[in-house]
């Protein structure tokens, strides 16, 4: 990128700080709203390059996400409910959004079909109300279940999986981290099932974006089993948290971004050790991917790992535009190259 081109992104994302405490309105009416979604392809994931591998993943493919409905964008989370084509998601605006991702016949994604959005109900059966309430952020779906955490009102909540009309009432869990540990706006980010063969035996993890202990560490926690209990994150270069998952063989990716207004938004991929996570320890690991401005990202949010077809395994990034129009709603997918 160009120095021009640089300044250019370094005045947008200025005009971000000051735009991110504005949320858009939510939703006055409760029901599933179709939303028409206009994709346009991501095709080399370093700007001005025809560079396909970055680290340990190769970059699959993208797509830029537009929609004339105003309840669409601030997503947060995102999981496939299959080998990458039906998924489901949260947004930080409380809603669920839920589609189809649709592919060349390479495998590569195209555009996104049978969108739609509800608002996640409360306890009571209405749309969730307000910026602190609606807060949805990390989200994790096994069976017939959907956790999800929210952040400024700290909690974690499941929900029956319902795809037709969006209407589960949540069964709040107690939360695995001390109430007053949670830090107003950084709370529990990330929610991942582990697989079954794992030595966390399927446990849900939960990672929060930066709430610290007096060491400078990351709060997190495994909600089950046999390895229930608080552990850490080391927190590395002013990194924050944002989703991760596991991959088949019991690691975790972690998600982490920064930004300044010297060098812009910049994330990375951390990759977890499967038996390092246990009560009191503090983890950390390789990085797996690191970008910066000089490749297609924004702010990435949520994280997902699955198996393709053809048996690889795939990272999707996807990323919250805030609701500003100085941002995007980027699709990103990965193969892992190792």
């Amino acid at each position: 990128m160009n120095r021009m081109a640089l300044l250019v992104w370094r005045i947008r994302f200025i005009f971000l700080l000051a735009l991110f405490p504005v949320p858009p309105a939510q939703a006055q009416t409760d029901g599933v709203a179709p939303a028409v979604i206009t994709a346009r392809l991501v095709s080399h994931f370093r700007i001005g390059s025809t560079q396909t591998r970055f680290g340990s993943l190769e970059f699959v493919g993208g797509l830029e996400l537009r929609s004339r409905n105003p309840d669409f964008g601030g997503m947060s989370a995102f999981r496939y409910l299959d080998a990458g084509q039906s998924f489901l998601g949260i947004t930080d605006t409380g809603f669920w959004y839920a589609g189809v991702m649709r592919r060349d016949i390479k495998g590569v994604p195209v555009s996104v079909g049978n969108f739609r959005l509800a608002p996640i109900q409360d306890a009571d059966g209405n749309a969730v109300q307000g910026k602190r309430n609606a807060d949805a952020e990390g989200m994790a779906v096994a069976g017939g279940t959907v956790t999800v955490s929210f952040e400024r009102v700290h909690r974690i909540a499941e929900f029956d999986l319902d795809l037709k009309s969006f209407a589960s009432r949540p069964r709040e869990l107690p939360l695995p981290v001390p109430k007053s540990e949670l830090r107003n706006n950084r709370g529990f980010e990330t929610l991942a099932y582990a697989p079954a063969t794992s030595p966390l035996k399927g446990a849900r993890v939960a990672v929060t974006e930066k709430s610290i202990n007096r060491a400078g560490d990351i709060y997190a926690a495994v909600l089950e089993g046999p390895g229930k209990g608080i552990f850490f994150v080391k927190r590395l270069d002013s990194f924050d948290i944002s989703d991760g998952a596991f991959l088949p063989d019991g690691d975790l990716l972690l998600l982490e971004r920064r930004f300044s207004l010297a060098s812009g938004i910049r994330l990375r991929i951390r990759r977890i050790a499967a038996g390092d996570i246990k009560p009191g320890a503090t983890v950390d690991g390789p990085f797996i991917l690191e970008a910066d401005m000089r490749d297609q990202i924004d702010n990435m949010e949520g994280l997902d790992v699955w198996q393709a077809e053809d048996g690889s395994t795939r990272i999707s990034m996807i990323s919250d535009d805030n609701n500003s129009i100085l941002q995007r709603n980027l699709y990103l997918e990965f193969r892992l190259a190792e």
